[in-house]
Parts: structure tokens; C-alpha cells; sequence
């Protein structure tokens, strides 16, 4: 890919802000040679490597490689046999010290989310940490200019032997300190010379002080004197010293050829670090600008949702929706100048360079970037309206590279195309410029003033205009792209805003030809209509907002009912359990006195008084009761009134049953009740309807009579208990269909536990029924899983 396209799309910006990013050399190095792929796989793999380090990042916090120094001469020289120095062994200790860090990072990812890894596994499994080598370099070397003393024991043994010697020679310069020829110094203090113990001895002084000269001060006044009683001392410490030297040369020879054995291993780790500093490097660019991973469809597109020029602080950027090689490869984006036109530009070409770079783009996720062999732009960076000639020629020597190149893989980006020239020429040749590169199949975008350009796209397929908004009212652009709606130059409203006559606005509008004016004038009603449009579909998203907000409210406060009922239900059976333990202890103990009393004459009295204590309990009882008994019947039901199937309301009970049979001289019968069969007297009883009579046939009768007469024979409920399958089918079939002809909406089949096969049959009748809208098993009180309820359409 061409390279001057880097600095003209502002590439190299990008690169800098990455190489901030990355602590090791090599990493930097990295981040500095990082140019777009054209291999799609590669780009895929790429992008893969920076989701998964932001991922890390995201979940582990950052990771550091600042030990990762720079090591490769220093292994060829442990190749060729050399000894490495201090600062060269450190770095080896602290490159491995970084492993060991990444290694664990690393392995805690794996642990916490029990996986295999990621893309970077790869990288994770070839880091080799060599702790041992590592620790033995540390322990050895404090510092890039300090031994320890207990890197060898013929190390410990001189540096013992020189801190002794050295307190011998303090020992007797302190007693010459101390003694007559004090006076013969010029000050009382010990120093060094030339790495030997010295006085400070007065000029006057130095034939009478007895020793060797070393030097002395700037004036001459002070003479720096080596004692003859030290000579041999310091004569000792130099020899040691030197001692001290070949022992710590040898112990770098030692770790030299220990590291020697691992120069593979540490070569490894040095390239391996390297590449994760520079892919965790490209991570963290992406999270300080809130970038996401783009995609890279098959179809070949381009479509930015809320995308942003990276190099636009965030707070002040406004982000662009744009699509381009979908339904149209040539786009025209018109608008008045510092609209906002270049930015697009340039946002576009920026991004498409940085997804195929493997980084990831600043814009919401979803969207998509195509992959192209080149990018090309001419783009300029002045923004003068006062262009000449050679402006005109360095865009056009741009133009015609492009146009030598240019192809179904090529991006094309020109800003202002064919301007600086005469503006009817200008426009013609723009127009046959952008003609020619759609002809080849390239995905162009292109900035304009002419209105030339605006009717090409119009009138051309598979081109479309597109504007950068501008308010008129306030003079200020808005910097949205608006794609689909050509830019108006808003140069005589500016112009009136600003304060020009309106004589000379008229005037000017009078020298413009008709249907210029008229183009304009329809762009006018497009763009008047475009933001009618929005503020509707702000509206209605509004009440989408307002409606989803009810909906979740409304789910909450009936999540919230059914919580409140299934606890009162729940409370109601505990009270219920109680109430029935109650009676059950209370009717045994009951039971017992009785037994005990039936046995004798002489407890009627206490049998009374338990009867009449029973009595105050009942009442007491019912006194407290919160909803009100059933009423008794207050018109008495007549035997003659009661026929089989006839609906009555068992009071005592407070349900509803239909009569199975007729009373006896007591007034005694029995009434079905859903599973029920319970037997009830007359005066327990209210009559609700009468059992149907069978009507006389008459010669016509319509549709509605049919209904009128199945409502009113029909019953809520049918009872199959008894039957066979092959019995009940029919009469379950006839009934359902005299039901749904009366209109009813719901009915209850009774078929009773029992094997269940009389319950299946009924349930498989009822799946093949097409106007059964559905069914279920009873709930508590309605019957349990003796009883269907079944609901018609």
C-alpha cells in the first residue's frame, strides 16, 4: 500500500499515539513498522489477537512488560563466548522477572474462566520464565555496580579480609589523628588518593611529615600524604582489591555460561514478550478510545455506526453513520465549507487503514469495513478560498496517479474534486473523473460544491448523494452526515443572516439560472422534509421508550401480584392445616367424653354443659368471620319444582351442583357437584334453573334458533365418570359441539383420576378438535386432575 497516504489520512498519528503504548524496544519497533494487511486472514487473526488483549485488560487489568529490555547483542556475545557484564545480566534477570509475570497473568486467565485459552495461548505456552538462572543472577548481582558478598566464598573471604586490613590503616592514621604531628595537618580527616588511605599535611610540613606524596589542592597549600606506617597496609588493600576484582570476574564467567546455556529459551522469551507488549499495546489504544472490533463481511461494505475520528477529542467529536459499497460504491457529499465534509472524508479512509492494521476502530459495534489492496486520497489540508493554478495542478497530479492505479480493490477519497479551476470546467471534469473510476468497480467518496455533481448522483445508479447538516438559523454545522439527501450551499442565507441587502441577495438570485434555482429549491423541501421525518421518528421512538417502560412496569407489578397471591394462598393453606388439626383434636377429644358418658346416666348434665360450651365456641367463630355466610333460602324449593338435571346452589356450601335425583318424603336428594356427590335437604338448596323440556319439533326453524335453544339446554359441565372410552368419545364429541354452537367460552369435562386412560382419550379428542382453543387439568378447587377445563375459540 502506498505510503503517502499514511500522512495525507494522518496514519502516522495513529501510530505514534500506539507506540505510547508499548514498554519494550522491540515492541516499540513493532508499533512503529505497522502498516495495513491486504490478507484477510491475517487481518482476522489480527484483530482476534487485540479483542482477546482487551479482553484480558478488561477483566485482569493491565499487564507490564517495562523489564523487557533490549538483549540480542548480549546473546550473540554469549554465543561467541564473552563474559556479560553487570547491567547485561540484569537485563537477562529482568526479562525473565517479566516472564514469570506474564506466565502467571497469563495461567490466573486460564484458571478463572477453565479454558484452553485464546488466541495468545500460542504466545502464553512458549514463555519459559527459568526461574533458577534468574534468582541466581539476583542473588549474586545487587546492583548494576555492586557484587554481593556472598556470590562466592573466595569473594567472601577478601572483601572480610579487606575490611579488616582497612580498620588496621584507620586504626593508625586515627592514632596519628591524635597525636603531636596534628599539628602538622590541616585538617582532622582521612581521605583518598589514587585509591590510598591519606592525611591533609600543610605545605610547610612536608619534609618533617614522614611519607609518600600523592597530591595536592589548587592552592598548594595542602598536601595529600600517604603515612609510611600505612604503606604496607595500603600496599595490602591494593593487592586485595585486585583479588576482589578477578573473584567477581570469575562469578560473571559463571552466570555468563549458565545464561550461554539458556540463550534459546531466553531468545524466546525476549521475541515472545515483545509481540504481546506490542498486541496488548494495540489493546489499550482501542480501550483509551472506546474502539470496537469491526467486521469484514463477505458482501464487501463499508457501514460506520457512530463512527469518530480518533484523533478528535471525544467530548468534542461528532460521529458519523455511513455506508458506502452496499447499495451504491460512489458516494457525493456536499454541504458549505467547515461543515464537516473533509472530517467524513478522512474518517473514513483513517478507519479502513486501521481495521486492516489489526487495531481496533472507534464506532459502536456491528460495524463493518471492506478489505482493499489501496487507499487513495487526495485530500488538502488548506481550507483557503483563494486557490490558484498550482493548486488546481497539485491536485491534479494527484488525480491522474490515482487514475493510473485505481481499481475494483481501491478506495478513492478526493476532497473538493476538480476545484481551483473555472467552475463549469471544474465540474465537467469531476463528473467524468468520478465516471471513470465507477466504470472500474472502486468504492469512491468524494467532496463538492458543484451542483453538477449533486444531479450525476441523482441520475446516475448505484451513486448517491449525501450532505454534512448545517443550521442555517444558527450559522453553526452540526457536522451529521446525511446520506440520501443532497447539500445546499445556504450561501444566500448565510450572506442574509450576516447582514447583506436583501437587493443584492435578489439581484443574485435573479442571475441564477432557472432550473438551478429550482434544483435548489427541491433540495430545500428534501431537506425540510428529512428533519420533519426525524423529529417524527424521535417522537415515535419516544413512545416506543415510554411503552417499553409501562410494559416493564406492568410485568413487574403482575410478577408482584402473583408473588403477593401464590404468599396468601400459601398463608391461606398453613391457616387451613391448622383450622382442620384444630377441629380434628377437638372432635377426637369430643369423641372420647362422649364414649365416656354414653357409658353412664349420671353425666347428662356435664354432657349439656359440653354441648352448650360447643355451641359458644361455633358462635364465637362464626362471629369472627370476615366474609359474610351464604344466605339461607328464603324461598322454599318445592319437590315439584326439582327435576333431574335441574341447577341448584347448594347453600351450606356456597357451590354450585346439578340434581341426580329426586327428593324423597323427607325432602332428602342427592346433588353432583363437580366430583361431588353429596347429599343435601330441600331447604339447603336455592333453584338457579330448571332442567330443560324437551321442545315440540316445529316445520322451520333458522340458525339462531338452534343456538337460542342449545344455550339453553346446555350445562357448564359434562361427567363421563363411569364410561369407557368408547362410550364416552361420543357423548364428550356431541357435547362439545352442542357447547361451542351455544357460544359458550369455557367448560369443565369430568373424567375423574382413576388409570388415567379416560383422561388421555378426552385430552387426544381434545387436540384434534379445531375449535378448541385450548385445555388443562383443574386446579385446587375446581377438581384437581380429575377435571378439564376446556376453552373454545
Amino acid at each position: 500500500m502506498n505510503k503517502k497516504v499514511f500522512h495525507t489520512l494522518e496514519y502516522d498519528k495513529i501510530i505514534q499515539k500506539l507506540i505510547k503504548h508499548a514498554a519494550s524496544p522491540l515492541g516499540k519497533q513493532y508499533c512503529r513498522d505497522l502498516t495495513p494487511y491486504t490478507d484477510e486472514e491475517m487481518i482476522l487473526h489480527e484483530q482476534r489477537e487485540t479483542s482477546d488483549a482487551l479482553t484480558h485488560i478488561l477483566t485482569q487489568g493491565a499487564v507490564s512488560f517495562q523489564g523487557v529490555r533490549e538483549i540480542r547483542e548480549s546473546l550473540k556475545r554469549l554465543e561467541i563466548g564473552s563474559i556479560l557484564s553487570t547491567t547485561e545480566l540484569l537485563n537477562i534477570s529482568n526479562l525473565l522477572n517479566a516472564a514469570g509475570s506474564v506466565k502467571a497473568y497469563f495461567r490466573k486467565s486460564v484458571n478463572e474462566t477453565d479454558e484452553t485459552g485464546d488466541s495468545l495461548n500460542d504466545y502464553y505456552q512458549k514463555i519459559e520464565p527459568l526461574f533458577p538462572l534468574m534468582n541466581e543472577i539476583r542473588r549474586c548481582i545487587l546492583a548494576e555496580d555492586e557484587i554481593a558478598d556472598d556470590a562466592s566464598a573466595g569473594l567472601s573471604k577478601i572483601r572480610h579480609s579487606l575490611k579488616r586490613t582497612g580498620d588496621k590503616i584507620h586504626e593508625q592514621l586515627n592514632a596519628i589523628l591524635n597525636s603531636s604531628a596534628r599539628s602538622m595537618l590541616q585538617d582532622s580527616l582521612i581521605t583518598m588518593r589514587n585509591g590510598r588511605y591519606c592525611l591533609p599535611v600543610k605545605a610547610e610540613y612536608r619534609s618533617s611529615f614522614p611519607g609518600m606524596l600523592h597530591d595536592q589542592s589548587a592552592t598548594g597549600s595542602t598536601l595529600f600524604m600517604e603515612p609510611t606506617s600505612v604503606v604496607k597496609l595500603n600496599n595490602e588493600i591494593r593487592e586485595l582489591e585486585l583479588k576482589e576484582q578477578e573473584e567477581i570476574e570469575k562469578i560473571l564467567a559463571d552466570l555468563s555460561n549458565q545464561a550461554a546455556e539458556q540463550t534459546f529459551f531466553i531468545e524466546q522469551n525476549f521475541q515472545v514478550l515483545s509481540k504481546l507488549d506490542f498486541i496488548f499495546a494495540k489493546a489499550s489504544l482501542s480501550r483509551e478510545m472506546k474502539a470496537t472490533e469491526p467486521k469484514f463481511p463477505k458482501e464487501g461494505y463499508i457501514e460506520l455506526k457512530k463512527g469518530r475520528h480518533p484523533l478528535i477529542p471525544y467530548k468534542q467529536v461528532v460521529p458519523i453513520d455511513l455506508h458506502l459499497g452496499k447499495d451504491f460504491s460512489l458516494l457525493v457529499v456536499t454541504g458549505p465549507n467547515t461543515g464537516g465534509k473533509t472530517v467524513s472524508l478522512k474518517t473514513v479512509g483513517l478507519l479502513t487503514l486501521m481495521g486492516q492494521s489489526g487495531l481496533h476502530i472507534p464506532a459502536f459495534d456491528g460495524s463493518s469495513l471492506r478489505i482493499f489492496k489501496e487507499v487513495y486520497a487526495d485530500i488538502g489540508d488548506e481550507q483557503s478560498i483563494e486557490q490558484n493554478l498550482s493548486t488546481f495542478s497539485s491536485h491534479m497530479v494527484n488525480t491522474v496517479s490515482i487514475l493510473k492505479h485505481a481499481n475494483q480493490d481501491s478506495l478513492v477519497l478526493f476532497d473538493e474534486l476538480g476545484a481551483g479551476t473555472d467552475p463549469v470546467e471544474g465540474a465537467a471534469l469531476a463528473t467524468s473523473i468520478l465516471s471513470d473510476l465507477h466504470s472500474r468497480g472502486s468504492i469512491v467518496m468524494a467532496t463538492t460544491h458543484y451542483s453538477e455533481l449533486k444531479l450525476y448522483a441523482l441520475q446516475t445508479p448505484d451513486v448517491e448523494n449525501a450532505c454534512c447538516e448545517f443550521d442555517v438559523t444558527t450559522l453553526r454545522p452540526t457536522y451529521r452526515l446525511l446520506i440520501g439527501v443532497p447539500g445546499k450551499s445556504n450561501a444566500f442565507a448565510i450572506s442574509s443572516k450576516l447582514g447583506l441587502s436583501d437587493t443584492i441577495i435578489q439581484d443574485a438570485k435573479a442571475r441564477i439560472t432557472s432550473d438551478a434555482q429550482a434544483f435548489e429549491d427541491v433540495i430545500s423541501d428534501l431537506e425540510k422534509t428529512r428533519v420533519e421525518l426525524e423529529k417524527e421518528h424521535q417522537s415515535v421512538s419516544q413512545n416506543r421508550k415510554e411503552i417499553s417502560e409501562l410494559k416493564k412496569q406492568l410485568r413487574q407489578k403482575t410478577e408482584k401480584i402473583d408473588s403477593s397471591k401464590e404468599k396468601i394462598l400459601a398463608n391461606a393453606n398453613e391457616e387451613a392445616a391448622r383450622i382442620l388439626a384444630d377441629a380434628k383434636e377437638y372432635a377426637d377429644s369430643t369423641i372420647r367424653k362422649y364414649t365416656k358418658w354414653a357409658k353412664s346416666d349420671k353425666h347428662i348434665r356435664e354432657m349439656e354443659a359440653e354441648r352448650a360450651k360447643l355451641r359458644e365456641e361455633i358462635n364465637k367463630k362464626d362471629a369472627n368471620k370476615k366474609i359474610a355466610a351464604p344466605k339461607r333460602n328464603t324461598k322454599k324449593v318445592k319437590a315439584s319444582q326439582l327435576m333431574i338435571g335441574s341447577d341448584v346452589r347448594i347453600l351450606s356450601l356456597n357451590s354450585v351442583g346439578t340434581v341426580s335425583t329426586l327428593p324423597n318424603e323427607k325432602g332428602d336428594l342427592f346433588v353432583q357437584a363437580g366430583l361431588l356427590r353429596t347429599k343435601v335437604n330441600l331447604n339447603d338448596i336455592e333453584l338457579i334453573k330448571q332442567a330443560p323440556v324437551k321442545p315440540e319439533p316445529k316445520k322451520k326453524s333458522g340458525g339462531g334458533h338452534i343456538r337460542m335453544d342449545k344455550a339453553a339446554s346446555i350445562h357448564q359441565e359434562i361427567n363421563l365418570i363411569g364410561m369407557t372410552v368408547d362410550e364416552a368419545m361420543p357423548v364428550l364429541g356431541k357435547y362439545l359441539d352442542d357447547a361451542y354452537l351455544a357460544h359458550m367460552s369455557q367448560v369443565t369435562v369430568i373424567h375423574g383420576r382413576g388409570t388415567g386412560a379416560l383422561r388421555k382419550a378426552v385430552h387426544n379428542h381434545l387436540k384434534r378438535t379445531k375449535y378448541i382453543k385450548s385445555f388443562r387439568l383443574g386446579e385446587f378447587g375446581e377438581g384437581d386432575m380429575g377435571v378439564t377445563i376446556v376453552e373454545f375459540k
